[in-house]
């Protein structure tokens, strides 16, 4: 059963063979990284670490039985009970469910552990798989998102309101 991880400073290897793995997979529907991304890979997974542990950001990674990476599944812009949602998964799991379950245990723990109320997500127009993984865990959609946000394309923000479960 895949474990949904915080980010760690042992995880960039399977990070970095994940993201690899899938670049052409996700520049189809979102902005690619770029070269840079890649090249500075290290540089960027400890930049990552320091917000974490300043509570500017809360990062995951979905890793499976084999302790490769399925996906990864970042809050960022954590400020005033609020914080955006990102989230990438593999292409060899997509369809099967796993990102709308790591989304809601990700919002589980948003509450539980970040003490976060609201939770926002942009996805472009055309990306219709990540809209219904929102929607499908408890978000709605609220506006139009700018399309710097999203690699020069049209979208929409969505956002769920966190409450605890009885």
């Amino acid at each position: 059963m895949p474990e949904l991880q915080r980010l760690r400073a042992d995880h960039p290897p399977a990070v970095l063979a994940f993201e690899l793995a899938n670049r052409a997979y996700f520049a189809a529907s979102i902005s690619d990284r770029g070269d840079d991304f890649f090249d500075q890979f290290a540089d960027r997974h400890s930049e990552l670490l320091a917000e974490q542990e300043t509570g500017i950001g809360a990062y995951y990674v979905l890793v499976a039985e084999d302790g490769s990476v399925l996906g990864r599944f970042n809050l960022f812009r954590l400020k005033d009970g609020t914080a955006d949602l990102g989230y990438r998964v593999a292409q060899h799991v997509a369809s099967r469910g796993v990102a709308t379950a790591a989304v809601r245990e990700l919002c589980r723990l948003a509450m539980a552990r970040h003490g976060l109320r609201t939770l926002r997500a942009a996805t472009s127009r055309n990306n219709a798989a990540s809209q219904r993984v929102l929607i499908k865990a408890g978000f709605v959609p609220v506006g139009p998102a700018d399309p710097a946000d999203l690699g020069g394309k049209p979208g929409t923000w969505y956002q769920h309101d966190l409450v605890l479960q009885p």
